[in-house]
């Protein structure tokens, strides 16, 4: 069985994609782009490929007289092995004469008597001429492949795109899914192939390494942080691309294209590590934030493809950012130090807000209903919630809002409801799912539902970011599957949050409605029909809010 696992996912909101997504058009220009793109990576293929052989020349320095002597023997072996002998002029004329190849261009009496001529070009006088673009009236059969690959390619506004990076039998890609909500239905649209491990997604949705003549210029663009230190960044509404449209990091960078490859420290101009985090400015659009494992965040310009700010805030890895919605140039950064950090762009020397954690940060996100509070989760299991206007003087003296014990084991990811507030949902290395609302009467939060998704340990769990299908959320995890659950299908979810939840028009909805890909559903359709018969009793996994 193939191992697979997804290891990042994010949401395209709608109206963004193409309807009519177009194939890769290879023009001068683009092909002189990829000829340079593809000699950067056969040139590191080639260094690698002598730094092997001269590793293994070492290795090997010490037995060479005895591969001499196994290579002698080899050739013993050989001489004594019998040729086949070859086949006889004799033999192949009688195997062709049949054919009578020596004439098959002269020319039959009936020919010559006719004036007609057998050569290659003995009718090129009968041959019919067409004008460019003119049609061949003796063709009728009409070429209704475009239009059919068209209609295959057509994505509706009422369709949303989800991204998941992927890793199958150690070959990493992205995998581009249309969501249809209405029909229940997720299929892959297209595939991206990465030349390593995808470890955070974000997108984008402006135009990358171009000046946008126009501030309001739209684009449909996913950057990608892997186990590589390079971003690359690839538009979405291209399909069978070869490469990336921007690549942000050493592999982009002019000055170190043509430097032999070797260990570097970390520097201001791209990183040196494993890129584990990426965020986009929704004000800012041209700028983009990456957290590194060499301890940086750096802060990228768009239309540039160029590092404009490096800033060293933290003593280990940095695995976590968060722009603030409002305060549009301050940034939350979480690190492996334990720490959080609030820092101002502008002011890279100020001293800067640090929070406190009791083991390395996982996640952060700011609350999109008031962006005075932000979230943390943690490899502990705990998620804190914290209000900025109540700074620490020291990281020992953090005191945040609440703190929840969600999980047995590290909280890897979370969401925080973009439309409907007080709606959080974790996911975890334990494998289970849990839904909260964070806005009761007590003032801390509640477990509405907890459940095992079947998709392994949770990698991501991403809110659909439309108010059409704001209940949707995306799971994934490290069984390589994706699940799109309808969080309004269920019980504990109408009891918690029945104010907010909207029926569909005209279609009545099972309880616990999921969206699996492809023949996946079929599946999963079946095994809820079983857990639709016994409404009382909870199935395993679950532990649902009491009235």
């Amino acid at each position: 069985m193939a191992e697979s696992m997804i290891t990042a996912t994010a949401w395209v909101p709608r109206g963004f994609a193409a309807q009519y997504p177009k194939r890769l058009q290879i023009d001068e220009a683009e092909f002189d782009r990829i000829a340079e793109l593809a000699k950067l990576q056969l040139e590191d293929a080639q260094e690698d490929l002598e730094e092997a052989k001269a590793e293994e020349q070492q290795a090997a320095a010490g037995g060479g007289v005895k591969i001499a002597q196994d290579d002698e023997m080899e050739v013993e072996d050989d001489d004594e092995e019998e040729p086949e002998k070859p086949l006889g002029k004799e033999d192949k004329d009688d195997d062709l004469r049949e054919y009578n190849l020596d004439n098959y261009d002269e020319p039959t009496e009936e020919e010559k008597a006719e004036g007609q001529s057998m050569g290659m070009f003995g009718n090129v006088k009968s041959l019919a001429y067409h004008q460019p673009g003119e049609e061949d009236p003796y063709i009728t059969l009409k070429d209704d492949d475009d239009a059919e690959e068209r209609e295959e390619l057509q994505i509706l506004d009422s369709d949303n795109l989800l991204v998941v990076g992927k890793v199958e039998d150690e070959v990493a890609h992205l995998e581009v899914y249309v969501y249809e909500d209405e029909a229940d239905n997720l299929y892959v649209h297209h595939d991206i192939m990465l030349p390593a491990i995808p470890l955070c997604l974000e997108w984008l949705d402006l135009p990358v390494n171009t000046i946008a003549t126009d501030k309001d210029a739209r684009g449909n663009f996913i950057a990608i942080g892997t186990t590589d230190p390079d971003i690359e960044i690839w538009n979405l509404d291209v399909v069978d691309s070869m490469f990336p449209d921007a690549i942000l990091g050493a592999k982009g960078d002019e000055k170190t294209k043509k430097k032999k490859k070797k260990k570097v420290k970390a520097n201001d101009n791209y990183h040196v590590g494993a890129v584990q985090a990426l965020a986009g400015n929704r004000q800012h659009r041209n700028l983009l934030a990456s957290g590194s494992a060499d301890k940086t965040l750096k802060l990228w310009d768009l239309t540039m493809a160029k590092c404009a700010q490096s800033y060293s805030y933290h003593t280990d890895q940095v695995c976590a950012i968060a722009w603030n919605p409002t305060q549009a140039t301050t940034i939350l950064s979480g690190s492996y130090d334990r720490t959080v950090v609030w820092a101002d762009m502008r002011a890279p020397d100020a001293k800067m807000p640090r929070w406190g954690v009791e083991s390395d940060v996982e996640h952060i996100k700011w609350d999109p209903h008031d962006n005075n509070y932000f979230y943390v989760s943690t490899e502990a299991g705990l998620v804190h919630f914290h209000d900025t206007r109540v700074l620490p003087a020291s990281p020992a003296d953090t005191k945040p809002v609440w703190t929840l014990q969600a999980h047995d084991k590290a909280v890897s990811s979370f969401d925080i409801n973009p439309i409907i507030p007080g709606f959080l949902a974790t996911g975890s290395m334990d494998k289970t799912v849990k839904l909260w609302n964070t806005q009761t009467a007590s003032g801390g939060p509640s477990m509405v539902v907890s459940r095992d998704m079947d998709v392994g340990k949770v990698f991501a769990t991403n809110f659909a970011p439309d108010a059409e299908v704001g209940f949707r959320l995306a799971v994934a995890g490290s069984k390589g599957v994706v699940t799109v659950w309808d969080t309004s299908t269920n019980a504990g979810v109408r009891r918690a949050f029945g104010d907010r939840v909207k029926s569909r028009a005209g279609k009545e909805d099972k309880e616990d409605r999921m969206v699996l890909p492809d023949a996946a559903s079929d599946s999963e359709s079946e095994s809820g029909e079983d857990d639709d018969e016994d409404d009382d009793a909870e199935p395993d996994g679950w532990s649902s809010e009491e009235d």
